[in-house]
């Protein structure tokens, strides 16, 4: 391993994505001294796109496809360039959401194909995530956990219901069922998520473990 990992965790709303993000930077900061940087999916490092993200996020339309799809490419071009790829010489990063996200965002609000989507972002993705842990688990539980989150929390009304949550997790199966036409998305474990919390945290541990993505003892890279 010359450089430390880019680990994303992917799954629906209430899958139990920050509680996992939170458990792997515990572990990493305390087994090996290091601590992870944790990015979003979209980090608004481009300024100049910023209203087009939130147009095509939260009122997304035939009109403003195209530039939001545009917008996503520059945000993460600038994420990559300028959190991502210079931190990975010091340390572990830990993206809650990126590509496979985007791609059933676009599926289910925007109407245009998983293989569209892609097309569209994957020139300007230079960097592929060492690993993607995608949470599964019923919509049905994953949407009980989202309802109970705090008032701080985000929930959408037009987003977590459950036919559109179905949807979104058909998607998530159906592109990872074919990596050879998504292969920026890199390679992915799916865990089931319906465990506690503490098996679903081992089982990415030991995912990372197994394919030699965690660092030695003393904190620097093998």
């Amino acid at each position: 391993m010359d450089q430390f990992p880019f680990v994303v965790i992917e799954g629906l709303d209430g899958s139990g994505k920050t509680t996992l993000r939170k458990g792997l930077f515990r572990l990493f900061d305390n087994l090996y001294g290091v601590t992870p940087l944790s990015v979003l999916t979209t980090n608004f490092l481009a300024p100049e796109v910023a209203a087009d993200l939130v147009d095509g996020k939260y009122a997304p339309t035939e009109a403003n496809r195209g530039r939001y799809l545009q917008a996503l490419r520059a945000d993460k071009q600038a994420t990559i360039e300028r959190l991502i790829a210079p931190a990975l010489s010091q340390r572990p990063v830990i993206a809650d959401r990126w590509l496979l996200s985007e791609l059933a965002f676009f599926q289910v609000k925007h109407g245009q194909t998983p293989q569209a989507t892609y097309g569209g972002l994957a020139d300007a993705i230079d960097l592929v995530p060492d690993l993607t842990l995608i949470l599964d688990a019923p919509t049905s539980t994953t949407m009980q956990r989202a309802a109970s989150r705090s008032a701080g929390d985000s929930v959408r009304d037009d987003w977590d219901v459950d036919h559109v949550q179905t949807i979104v997790r058909v998607t998530y199966r159906a592109i990872t069922a074919s990596p050879a036409a998504f292969p920026k998305i890199g390679p992915t474990v799916t865990i089931d998520a319906n465990q506690l919390r503490a098996d679903v945290l081992a089982n990415a541990w030991t995912a990372l473990l197994e394919r030699g993505l965690t660092p030695d003892l003393e904190g620097s890279l093998q």
